[in-house]
């Protein structure tokens, strides 16, 4: 079940990404993610039977600490080294960084 990938897709996958690749760098970046879909298709393979699931390579250790109520943090030191700050509403202005 061998995944086959084109140039097509990765400029599909390269313009959702909002990257623009040269033609040297398509056909490396092709290479390279058909070696990456070739590797994973290869770990699928692994038998995994009997072997418990796991969400964590530590799973029997907690790392969770226990949810008990602070303090917060006071308006005026949360608005203190804020550039675009007002005050009067508690709120501070910061840069967009979703679309343009």
């Amino acid at each position: 079940m061998a995944t086959t990938l084109s140039v097509a897709d990765v400029e599909r996958i390269a313009s959702l990404a909002q990257l623009e690749l040269t033609e040297e760098e398509k056909q490396l970046v092709t290479r390279q993610l058909a070696d990456i879909l070739a590797y994973a298709e290869q770990v699928q393979q692994i038998d995994t039977t009997g072997v418990p699931a796991t969400a964590h390579v530590d799973a029997g250790r907690s790392v969770e600490r226990a949810d008990e109520l602070t303090p917060c943090l006071p308006v005026e030191a949360a608005l203190a080294n804020a550039p675009e700050a007002n005050r009067d509403a508690g709120l501070f202005k910061v840069p967009r960084v979703i679309g343009g």
